[in-house]
């Protein structure tokens, strides 16, 4: 029964990452595209470690954090002015991100290579926060609502309470939390000034 509300968080975050996906065709938001490639690679190579591992329902949260990512790095293609100019930083956070899912690449090990998808993920974040905290303007906040929330649904669907469970969504709830959090003190930030 509680799988129910997995399918109500990964609901959520469709439509959270439809407005994002809406902003970012308008132009209105412009993604970080080594962020959002990344945040779709590893979440994605997470999805596939633990559903070796024999998690099922709970993965889905997981799943759609990085299909809806890919959604977003494919749509910052259609409008020449939706995307964020990368610097050395940017790469430098892409390359290290790379490195970690190479690492997990080389151990297959599950619970290692969800570990090693963490680490990615949050280098790939790194940009992106600086950005949201710098330029909130240039971030939309839905999908990092919806993203914690679908996340936390994990918990209700899990059974093993294992790494290959909880530690993905633990991350997405923190990792969200924190642009949220970025974002909103941004916008305050550029208010007073």
């Amino acid at each position: 029964m509680l799988q129910y509300l997995v399918i109500l968080g990964a609901a959520v975050q469709v439509i959270g990452i439809f407005f994002y996906l809406r902003n970012t065709v308008r132009g209105v938001t412009r993604p970080n595209r080594v962020t959002w490639l990344m945040w779709a690679v590893a979440p994605l190579i997470a999805t596939a470690a633990a559903f070796s591992d024999g998690v099922r329902w709970a993965i889905i949260p997981v799943f759609m954090s990085g299909f809806g990512p890919l959604l977003v790095f494919i749509a910052s293609y259609v409008n020449p002015k939706s995307y964020w100019k990368l610097g050395i930083f940017d790469y430098i956070c892409g390359a290290f991100s790379i490195l970690a899912l190479v690492l997990w690449g080389l151990t297959k090990e599950p619970s290692l290579a969800i570990i090693f998808a963490i680490v990615s993920d949050g280098f790939a974040a790194t940009p992106t926060i600086i950005k949201a905290w710098r330029h909130p303007g240039t971030e939309s906040i839905a999908p990092y609502m919806t993203g914690a929330f679908s996340a936390a649904t994990s918990f209700f669907a899990m059974k093993m309470f294992s790494v290959s469970e909880i530690a993905f969504p633990a991350y997405l709830i923190l990792i969200n939390s924190t642009l949220i959090i970025c974002l909103y003190s941004g916008r305050k930030k550029q208010e007073k000034s």
